[in-house]
Formats: structure tokens, C-alpha cells, sequence
């Protein structure tokens, strides 16, 4: 399973998810993060919504991608681990 990360130098919304997909322990996945102000397009999707999570569907490198749901700053890893799994194993 590959994820990634959409974020922005000196989000520390952003910086508190990896911190916390770091910690997740009974999924196991690649974590890809991109940083917004890099690419244009990414800066027009999501300027006013990071940190956004996502999973690449495809190896491709153009690959769809499912955005999901935001979760809360103050969820825990366990929070954030429910989550993952409801929503990356439907």
C-alpha cells in the first residue's frame, strides 16, 4: 500500500500526522510525502487543506488517487491506525 502525504513547510498539522504515521504499527505501507509549494497543481488542490492523506491506487506514476477523510489533530495513532483501516480495506 502506498500513501502519501500532502504538506507544507511549517505545517505542524502536517508535521503531527507523519509523526503519528510513523508510529502505526499494524498496517504496513509506503509513505510518500510531497510538499504542496513544489508543484503547481498540488498548490491549487490543496493550499487551504493541508495535510492532506491519500492512497495511489496504481504503481503508475500519474496513478489515481483516493483522498481520506481528515482526521482530527487530536486523534491518537490507535485513532488514526481505525481509520486507515476502515477506509483503505472496504
Amino acid at each position: 500500500m502506498h500513501l502519501i502525504l500532502y504538506t507544507k513547510p511549517g505545517c505542524h498539522l502536517c508535521e503531527g500526522l507523519q509523526e503519528k504515521l510513523s508510529k502505526v504499527t499494524l498496517l504496513q505501507f509506503e509513505l510518500e510525502i510531497r510538499d504542496i509549494t513544489t508543484n503547481d497543481r498540488w498548490w491549487q488542490l490543496y493550499q487551504f487543506e493541508v495535510p492532506v492523506l491519500a492512497q495511489k491506487l496504481d504503481s503508475a506514476e500519474n496513478a489515481a488517487e483516493k483522498i481520506l477523510p481528515r482526521l482530527s489533530p487530536r486523534a491518537s495513532v490507535t485513532q488514526l491506525e481505525q481509520l486507515l483501516q476502515k477506509y483503505l480495506f472496504i
